[in-house]
């Protein structure tokens, strides 16, 4: 496996390389580069050799590393490491494997690598894959619920939804506009209704949708809260097994 470096502190860098030959001696440093301008000068150069993965810091000597992949429009897998939580939504929505906090972890570095060996693995073949997005099409999710308000019924269409959430041993859906109605669905039942693609289980008592999430805050040993538009009456924690599944969700 080729990796390239982009960290513009020289001790982090080389404690990045010894971090990865622990985890295999076989992985070939291409280089260290600490600044924007190196890094587009190195995808300059049709004959250098191209990285299966890149580890990028955020804040370069120059400037954010987001930069290099807007002008060079990069499909190569990124791990992100920085010393700063508040850019996590931006990098998941680029082609990120993963979000390493400094100082890296080997534990969690060794995780994510291990989850870029699982995503880069060989596809699955045509024949299951026009199964797959065939079953997938077929699918009719529930475009509006019907809510009780005092002796009155109300529509309440998808759009205007922001996230479900369980309380007091009761569903809710919480609109928008800051309003919320109760359910007569379980949160594994609303899963079976929903789109994928526009809700995510984030834990036992929330599901939510991307234009919720205002917020991503991440703490030591991997504690993931999400902050939601409009305000949730509880914190919303984002379950430690369902931590990759939301980053993959968020990416997509």
């Amino acid at each position: 496996m080729k990796v390239l470096i982009i960290e513009d502190e020289g001790q982090t860098a080389d404690r990045l390389e010894n971090l990865l030959h622990r985890y295999d001696k076989t992985i070939q440093i291409l280089g260290k580069i600490p600044s924007v301008e190196k890094t587009l000068a190195y995808f300059d150069q049709p004959e250098l050799p191209v990285p299966d993965l890149i580890f990028l810091d955020i804040h370069l000597e120059d400037d954010l590393g987001f930069r290099i992949l807007e002008e060079l429009k990069l499909t190569i897998p990124i791990i992100f490491t920085t010393a700063f939580s508040e850019y996590a939504i931006r990098a998941f929505k680029t082609f990120s494997i993963d979000y390493l906090l400094k100082p890296i972890d080997y534990q969690e570095l060794c995780e994510a690598i291990e989850k870029f060996k699982t995503i880069v693995r060989p596809a699955i073949t045509e024949n299951k894959l026009a199964q797959f997005l065939d079953n997938y099409n077929k699918a009719v999710y529930k475009e509006r619920f019907m809510v009780s308000v005092g002796s009155q019924l109300q529509s309440i269409p998808i759009s205007e939804i922001a996230y479900f959430s369980y309380e007091r041993k009761i569903t809710l859906v919480n609109t928008k506009d800051g309003k919320y109605y109760s359910l007569d669905y379980s949160l594994d039942r609303l899963l079976e209704l929903l789109d994928p693609k526009q809700f995510f289980r984030v834990n036992r008592s929330f599901v939510v949708s991307l234009p919720s999430i205002s917020c991503m805050n991440l703490y030591p040993l991997g504690k993931l809260i999400i902050e939601l538009q409009p305000k949730s009456r509880n914190e919303v924690v984002v379950s430690i097994d369902r931590i990759t599944a939301f980053k993959e969700w968020l990416g997509k």
